[in-house]
Order: C-alpha cells, then sequence, then structure tokens
C-alpha cells in the first residue's frame, strides 16, 4: 500500500469537507472554526494530515493562521476564487444565478479574445484537438459520446489553442465553473446543448485563419448563454427586492 498517496489523499478529503464547511457558512466570521484538537476529533485525522489540510486551505485563501493567534475564516474576498477547488465547493452552495452571471461576464470577456488569438497561432496539435471536439459534439448528438464533456473540451481546446499562458492557465477554472454553467443554461433553453453549428462556425473560422470571424463567432455564442441567464435574473432581482414605499399626498 502507498502510504505516502493514502496520507494525500486523505489530506485532501479533509481539507474538501473543510472548504465545503467554509463556503457554505458553517465556517465563518460569526462561527468560528473550532481549535486544531477539536478539528482532529471531528474529521477523524491526526495533527500532521489536519495541518497539511489547513495549509491547503491558506493557500486557497480560505484560512488564515498565525502562532499564538489560531486559525480563522478569510473574508469571502480573499478567497481564491480561480482555485478549481474553490469555485467547485462555491457551486455547491445554495444556487446563486448572480454568481453564474460573473462567471459568464468573465468568459465573455476572455474566450472570444482566445478564440481570436487560436486563428492567428494554432498549430497542427491544438487545431486537431478543437476539430476532434466538434466531432464529438457531433457523436453526443447522436448519443455516442457524453454532450457536457464534449461541449467543455470544445472550450478547453481553444482556451489551449491561444498560445496563451494565462489563458491555457484558466482551463481547470473553466471546465469546473462550466459543467455547472452550461447544465443550468440548457435547461433554461429547455433543450439539451446549443447546435453544434454554432460551435463549428467558431472552429472553421479558427481552422481556417480568420481570427476576426472567430472572435465574433464564439462572443456571439457565450452572449447568448449570458443573456439567457440575465432574463432569468430579472423576475428573481425584482422578487427580492422590496416594495417601494407609497408616500402620501398631502
Amino acid at each position: 500500500m502507498n502510504t505516502a498517496a493514502e496520507g494525500r489523499n486523505l489530506t485532501w478529503r479533509i481539507a474538501n469537507r473543510i472548504g465545503i464547511a467554509i463556503v457554505t457558512g458553517v465556517y465563518s466570521a460569526d462561527n468560528p472554526i473550532p481549535i486544531e484538537a477539536q478539528l482532529c476529533r471531528d474529521y477523524q485525522a491526526s495533527r500532521p494530515v489536519l495541518r497539511e489540510a489547513v495549509k491547503m486551505l491558506t493557500a486557497k485563501g480560505l484560512l488564515a493562521a498565525r502562532p499564538r493567534r489560531g486559525t480563522w475564516v478569510q473574508p469571502e474576498q480573499r478567497w481564491n476564487l480561480f482555485d478549481p477547488d474553490v469555485l467547485g465547493w462555491l457551486l455547491q452552495r445554495r444556487f446563486s444565478r448572480a454568481l453564474l452571471i460573473e462567471f459568464t461576464q468573465l468568459r465573455l470577456a476572455v474566450e472570444p479574445g482566445a478564440a481570436t488569438l487560436a486563428a492567428s497561432v494554432a498549430g497542427r496539435e491544438q487545431k486537431l484537438a478543437i476539430s476532434r471536439s466538434i466531432e464529438r459534439m457531433q457523436a453526443a448528438d447522436r448519443g455516442a459520446d457524453d454532450p457536457l464533456d464534449s461541449d467543455i473540451a470544445f472550450h478547453v481546446a481553444v482556451l489551449r489553442a491561444s498560445g496563451n499562458r494565462f489563458f491555457a492557465q484558466l482551463t481547470g477554472f473553466s471546465a469546473t465553473a462550466l459543467r455547472f454553467s452550461i447544465r443550468m443554461t440548457n435547461r433554461y433553453r429547455g433543450v439539451r446543448l446549443t447546435s453544434v453549428a454554432d460551435y463549428r462556425k467558431v472552429a472553421d473560422a479558427i481552422l481556417a485563419g480568420n481570427a476576426l470571424d472567430a472572435g465574433e463567432a464564439m462572443r456571439r455564442l457565450i452572449q447568448e448563454a449570458l443573456d439567457i441567464i440575465s432574463r432569468r435574473e430579472a423576475p428573481a432581482a425584482a422578487r427580492r427586492s422590496p416594495p417601494a414605499r407609497r408616500v402620501a399626498q398631502p
């Protein structure tokens, strides 16, 4: 048995449980995280394993620790939202359409630019990955592949094909968020996924080296998703707003 790997897996499982507890409000500034001895009992872990889990969460911005001061939960503004684990935990709490809108706005700012770059710089392997993702989408339409996985594969392939290391580093974050986002937007549309033809427009423009068309096709693709989510958010926001107080006329 690989005890080192087992220890790492246990550390991650504990970090995962505590991370979910933090983002769902079980632990917060108002509900402080217990002391180390109590956490060891709660999670049935040794002190070294627990401390490694705390280090992981500290690196992700969820916790802070100081000698003689202990460990405390950081405000949400300090959390690393680009960390796939943190984003995954956030998506497990009560559904926030506002969070989904913010993520889609980020995609709208990034992915058209990635598609534009990909049309200019993508090499043979990167273009092949984009073509294969389109083939997977077509297979998914026939029931021979997973619609969600093939959709994510397309967006990840475009980010990587951009040749931009910063865009490429967003693939883990994007894959995590897209798994949630695509489910929700498809549910709003009432269909399984956007027409493969819409994705093919982006792919064909990239393969042809047409940067302007690639960027615009990707922009339209994401804007459609944002419009759908925003239309759903408007009635919900209106329901949350308190009714306007009527001022008595003299």
